[in-house]
């Protein structure tokens, strides 16, 4: 099978949509097939940054359609918003190649806690994003998934919205999970030491859909409470004063900053640590938990769509609303002053991230490939009604 990924993002294997992109790519390729990427950096360079953005589905069609001429594409496995003006003008044609819609977390829901935030002051939208962003790029998210033959979505609530108000199909729209590297899977388990310093780890980049804003101030707490306690943030893409500017300068020197780092290093960068907080206020996935889960750490994360596709509460993790500083604080206290619990939630989640590997993943979006194309000779020649809000 000959696919086509695409990504609306320069292509950093060592981050977000594109690592996980190239990351299922690499295991189609271990099963037999071939496979091509096309992103950002396929663009020509001098293309001004918003030009790539705006032009994006029409390189993208471009291309496949190219392809196609080459008898090289069978699927094109496109990210949501990428491939919508290629499905529109091939979906009624016979023998072309699947086209699928790939949702990294559905953008729409990420608009709505986007205007939560700028309801609540933390955020002030600039003057152009309702110019794009937050409108023909939702029509574009939307529009790749009604035209496709098969959406893939990474929780129950992003396939929610998008069968009940983008009209998808609900036979068209799937759930799928993320995995994590076979190194990953392979760590070792180490148990917390006596009088060892109890360290917590966020990984994920400094911003507010990341929750810092509510993660930050109790960790400050927690860090005057407890003397033994250090906190460390992993690829925040951001200089070293933007974090330590939300922490009192008494408990500077236990709040260590990585700004960049090569995804390969993680579980060296995480040994030690033992809890993983992810306040997250939007996210589709969340394969960074599952990481560190899988390097032995016991998470505290929000009530949001993709962690809870992932852990569940008193049993591998901690599980606290969204938003809400004072929850985090608690939550981190228990852990803190209950070893025993800490270790119990540690061991859960070791075990719970094992189940993440990449060929088990890739395996499950093979089978739904397949039950696509068998679908798609039977299935509606029109597109569903959009439902009404």
């Amino acid at each position: 099978m000959k696919v086509l990924f695409t990504c609306h993002y320069n292509f950093n294997i060592n981050a977000g949509a594109a690592g996980v992109t190239w990351r299922l790519g690499q295991q189609y390729e271990r099963l037999g097939h071939q496979v091509k990427y096309y992103s950002y950096d396929s663009l020509p360079q001098p293309l001004h940054p918003l030009a790539k953005v705006a032009l994006f589905p029409e390189f993208v069609a471009n291309h496949a359609a190219s392809l196609e001429r080459q008898g090289s594409l069978d699927v094109i496995d496109a990210s949501t918003g990428d491939g919508w003006l290629w499905a529109m003008l091939n979906r009624k044609r016979q023998n072309r190649p699947l086209i699928i819609a790939r949702c990294h977390g559905l953008e729409h829901i990420e608009h709505e806690e986007y205007v939560e935030e700028v309801q609540r002051g933390n955020l002030r939208f600039s003057w152009k994003y309702p110019l794009y962003r937050g409108s023909i790029r939702l029509w574009e998210a939307a529009a790749s998934m009604r035209y496709a033959d098969l959406v893939l979505l990474l929780n129950r609530r992003d396939r929610e919205y998008a069968i009940n108000r983008l009209g998808v199909y609900s036979e068209r729209a799937h759930i799928v999970a993320n995995g994590i590297p076979e190194t990953f899977l392979s760590q070792p388990f180490e148990p917390l030491a006596e009088n060892e310093p109890i360290r917590i780890a966020q990984v994920s980049t400094y911003i507010i859909r990341k929750g810092v804003h509510y993660g930050s101030p109790a960790l400050n707490a927690i860090l005057n409470r407890y003397p033994n306690v250090e906190v460390s943030f992993f690829g925040t893409e951001c200089e070293e004063k933007k974090v330590y500017a939300d922490f009192d300068p008494g408990v500077r020197d236990r709040v260590h900053v990585i700004p960049r780092y090569a995804h390969e290093t993680l579980p060296f960068l995480l040994k030690g640590h033992h809890i993983k907080l992810f306040p997250t206020i939007s996210e589709g996935f969340g394969v960074a938990l599952v990481e560190a889960m899988a390097c032995g750490l016991a998470p505290i994360t929000t009530a949001t769509p993709g962690p809870l596709e992932i852990v569940q509460d008193r049993q591998d993790a901690i599980v606290i609303p969204c938003r809400d500083s004072q929850a985090i604080e608690q939550a981190l206290n228990q852990l803190l002053t209950n070893h025993s619990y800490l270790e119990q939630l540690r061991r859960n989640a070791y075990r719970t991230a094992q189940n993440y590997s990449w060929s088990r993943v890739a395996r499950h979006n093979l089978e739904l490939y397949e039950k696509a194309r068998q679908l798609r000779g039977t299935s509606h020649d029109c597109l569903q009604p959009v439902a009404s809000k």
